[in-house]
């Protein structure tokens, strides 16, 4: 397969104009198309639709096209490795994030890393889903879970505290447990699958199965729910800090850790390189968020 080939293949789906594209490397509309006829030939398949005015990516086009990125990044890094090339960060970032996460902490964050690498484009999709990183041609995972795959490897970016948390209004209602136990007469609002909350208590682990008025796929939701005083609720500090911060919130249960060591990590495919785009990525968001995060500083 033609470096060449791929290196305008990833010119035109930005572009969209295969003349435009060539023209950025030097070549003509006829030896553009000519280029691309021949990769769509070596992979049997149909890469654009073409028109008169515009270019679109196929399905398999779209497909193709981070796997296409991907393999000029490593080629970059090749290069570099024996002292030709650039090693700045450039190209497309692909990120799949937690959707609250991302929301709140890393939308903020872009402009800042942006500045600091101009040459990065980000696509970033948000969902509370564990996405197929290689499937999907991501460079990079934001995960607030362990990581089970061991294709993967993950970089602590960030630490996450888990919290037990509840509104005023239901502790005025219902009373404050003073004990794990208690919470067996108390209902609780939970991300789904999970039910039951492990405590470090003087006695030993204890595992509380909660008493579920509501269990809902997003972690804003969830501490939503539990700001309107339908139960009590587990969440991450990075979640609930502000509501905490302007007391819609309130920590109960502090004298009961919970058996949790959890964080916030940078995942991405051990069978790639660390492309320098992804290392400028750990590296920033590392230094922006701390030893101690902000969203800990209640």
């Amino acid at each position: 397969m033609n470096i060449a080939h791929l290196n305008l293949f990833v010119r035109i789906a930005t572009t969209h104009n295969i003349s435009l594209a060539g023209k950025e490397l030097g070549l003509s509309a006829a030896v553009s198309s000519a280029q691309m006829n021949k990769l769509e030939e070596t992979l049997g398949v149909k890469l654009m639709h073409r028109t008169t005015r515009k270019v679109s990516l196929t399905e398999e086009g779209q497909a193709f096209l981070p796997h296409a990125e991907e393999v000029l990044a490593n080629v970059e890094m090749a290069r570099a490795s024996v002292g030709i090339g650039s090693v700045t960060p450039q190209g497309k970032l692909r990120i799949t994030a937690p959707a609250s996460f991302g929301r709140m902490h890393i939308i903020p964050a872009l402009a800042g890393f942006i500045e600091q690498y101009p040459d990065l484009t980000i696509d970033l999709r948000l969902s509370d889903s564990i996405i197929d990183m290689v499937g999907g041609g991501f460079d990079i995972a934001i995960r607030d879970a362990a990581l089970n795959d061991s294709t993967l490897i993950a970089r602590k970016v960030a630490r996450d505290k888990r919290l037990i948390c509840a509104s005023p209004k239901y502790l005025a209602k219902h009373g404050t447990p003073k004990t794990p136990q208690d919470l067996k007469n108390h209902t609780c609002v939970n991300l789904h699958g999970l039910t039951t909350w492990s405590f470090t208590t003087p006695e030993g682990p204890q595992n509380i199965k909660t008493n579920n008025v509501l269990q809902a796929d997003n972690g804003e939701a969830v501490r939503d729910a539990c700001v309107q005083g339908l139960g009590i609720t587990l969440m991450s500090s990075w979640c609930a800090y502000k509501k905490l911060q302007s007391g819609e919130l309130v920590q109960i249960l502090q004298d009961y850790p919970l058996a949790s060591d959890t964080a916030i990590w940078s995942v991405y495919p051990s069978s790639r390189l660390l492309a320098p785009k992804v290392r400028a990525f750990i590296d920033y968001f590392s230094g922006y968020f701390g030893d101690e995060p902000y969203w800990e500083k209640i």
